[in-house]
């Protein structure tokens, strides 16, 4: 059997499994469509939020980030898992008392102000589109490779399965389908690591194998990974940071923006009482940590297993790294995995030397010595878990499950996201603010309707993205972080802050965060719209645009508590409402939607 067919059996049989699902769990009442009925289990939805949460950013991109950029990219990991904490300890028991659909429905509802709760749908709506472009680039890179399409027609397609199993099944099918598709990217991300990992090391546990003896060289694999990259002009892959600010403020910003994304919160909405909210939070953690504490070893191996494949000599043990360095491979000898990688366009070749070999290397060093006139191999860091089975020569049936489970992680947090787009839309603007008399019917098909835009919308935007997967979806969290997180955090802990204070709040965190994004990737990123090339002598303080949800965060609060405190304070029983929200401990059933 072919590798196309290996793969197209592996990835239709995941998409029989979500659409039948979807089918069998269809929302038949809006209850069902945004909460999933109230009645999911602790464990099954700490899996569901497991699935909803490690993205294409996590499954297809955070590695590359770590092969690509070594110990500076763990601030990804060290934000989203930090952030994740935040989000589990301060923010979801509360909001699951107060027993609300959306986010926007608490905010609009706390500080009794349909300004306030607009102003929510409009931060929800600009993160959430932000952050789905990220996941349809992810689907576009895994449609493309595994089923041999244009990356244009992968996101299309990917388009059209969330479409079939989002719209019609709503939070209930989602949920359910999110807990069959954890299964599938979990088991397709730790095989090939156990595959890889032993094949290097001998040592079958991925973390630990990535700070074990490379078994070809007899020295450390992290030692030998910086042996290799040194040798190529690339500083060490341990290496630390030069821009601490940046580093801390990039870790502040994804840490926030996580605690304050909407299609992870509304998650925990969907169990019966407030101390399940806590333990499928505590379960979603267990879950996640499973993916996370074998991404570095994935990123590692993946860059050693690269470089050597490009310089074979640098393999083994080797004496002089400089002078293997020196023989490249010829492109007519490349493997296979490049030529079929090259046919989707996110691995580029081009012999600058003429002299047909493929050198790879960081072109800003002096390598002319060698004759070499700049970088010539082009790899797109999306790939480097979808091509690690290939790169590793492991099975045909491991390449079609990790392709399942790239699918699977793109999907998964597309779908949620799309939920909470079309929630919004449908419950907070059609049925709370526009149509308040609009029937149960009614407003279950404007839901439809709104995720169907939803789709469209994050389709196009897929097509004509800001950057790769986990740079977009950086850029959500900032988003997210810089809005909806100060508003969350005040609306549960400050009896003082009022409407005005919120809303001038969010705008502020908003509205900042986004012009300076939009200056440095271009108005509502369109290509050559920018006002400053995005490099690091541009940025104000040294702060990157992925980095400012942070500094956009404590704008929000700054703002939100100056107004507040010039302001009229809120009523007497939205106070009383603060304080019993805030003591979520021997709460049963929260209260009613």
């Amino acid at each position: 059997m072919s590798q196309f067919a290996i793969n197209l059996l592996f990835v239709g049989a995941s998409f029989a499994l979500y659409i039948g699902i979807a089918i069998w769990a269809r929302a038949g009442s809006t209850k069902d469509f945004y909460v999933a009925g109230g009645g999911v289990h602790p464990i099954t939805n700490g899996m569901a939020t497991a699935a909803d949460w490690m993205s294409a950013a996590s499954f297809i991109s955070m590695a590359g980030l770590l092969a690509s950029g070594g110990y500076a990219n763990s601030t990804f990991l060290m934000g989203w898992t930090g952030g994740y904490v935040i989000l589990a300890m301060l923010l979801a028991p509360y909001l699951r008392k107060f027993g609300k659909f959306t986010v926007p429905d608490f905010i609009g509802d706390r500080f009794y102000s349909n300004t306030a709760r607009l102003v929510a749908v409009v931060c929800l709506i600009v993160a959430s589109v932000t952050y789905v472009i990220g996941q349809m680039t992810g689907a576009g890179v895994a449609f493309s490779r595994f089923l041999e399409v244009s990356n244009t027609w992968g996101i299309w397609l990917a388009a059209l399965i969330v479409f079939l199993y989002a719209v019609f099944g709503g939070m209930k099918g989602i949920t359910y389908t999110q807990v069959a598709q954890y299964v599938v990217l979990i088991i397709a991300y730790t095989i090939p690591a156990v595959f890889i990992a032993f094949q290097l090391t001998g040592n079958p546990i991925p973390m630990f194998g990535m700070f074990s003896t490379h078994t070809e060289s007899g020295i450390p694999l992290l030692e030998k990974l910086d042996d290799v990259v040194n040798a190529l002009g690339f500083r060490d892959y341990t290496a630390d940071v030069d821009n601490k600010l940046n580093m801390v403020l990039f870790t502040l910003s994804l840490m926030v923006g996580t605690a304050g994304l909407p299609h992870v919160i509304i998650r925990f909405f969907t169990v019966p009482k407030v101390a399940d909210a806590r333990w499928s939070a505590g379960w979603a953690l267990v879950f996640i940590a499973l993916l996370y504490l074998t991404a570095p070893a994935v990123g590692s191996m993946a860059r050693l297993n690269l470089a050597t494949t490009v310089y074979p000599e640098m393999a083994g043990q080797v004496e002089n790294y400089e002078e293997a360095a020196q023989n490249p491979i010829l492109y007519e000898e490349r493997p296979d995995w490049v030529r079929t990688w090259e046919e989707t366009g996110l691995i580029n070749f081009t012999d600058l030397n003429n002299d047909g070999r493929i050198q790879m290397y960081n072109d800003s060093a002096d390598f002319s010595d060698r004759g070499w006139e700049g970088n010539e191999l082009t790899v797109n860091n999306d790939i480097l878990v979808l091509a690690n089975p290939e790169i590793a020569n492991l099975p045909s049936w491991v390449i079609g499950l990790i392709a399942a489970g790239g699918i699977a992680a793109a999907l998964s947090t597309a779908a949620g996201l799309l939920l909470a787009i079309s929630s919004a839309i449908s419950h907070d603007l059609i049925k709370t603010m526009i149509n308040p008399k609009i029937t149960e019917k009614g407003e279950m098909l404007a839901a439809r309707i709104s995720m169907g835009g939803a789709i469209l919308l994050a389709t196009y935007l897929g097509l004509n993205p800001p950057g790769f997967a986990a740079q977009t979806v950086a850029l959500a969290f900032g988003i997210a972080g810089a809005s909806l997180f100060p508003a969350l955090m005040m609306g549960i802990f400050s009896t003082r802050m009022n409407n005005s204070g919120a809303v001038a709040g969010m705008l502020a965190g908003l509205l900042s965060t986004l012009l300076y994004i939009f200056t440095f990737l271009g108005w509502f990123f369109v290509p050559d719209t920018n006002m400053l090339a995005n490099t690091p002598d541009n940025w104000i303080f040294g702060i990157s645009p992925l980095s400012f949800g942070a500094v956009g965060a404590m704008i929000n609060f700054a703002v939100a508590f100056a107004v507040c405190s010039v302001t009229k304070a809120p009523p007497q029983e939205i106070q009383d409402l603060v304080e019993s929200v805030r003591f979520p401990k021997g709460a049963g059933i929260a209260v009613d939607h």
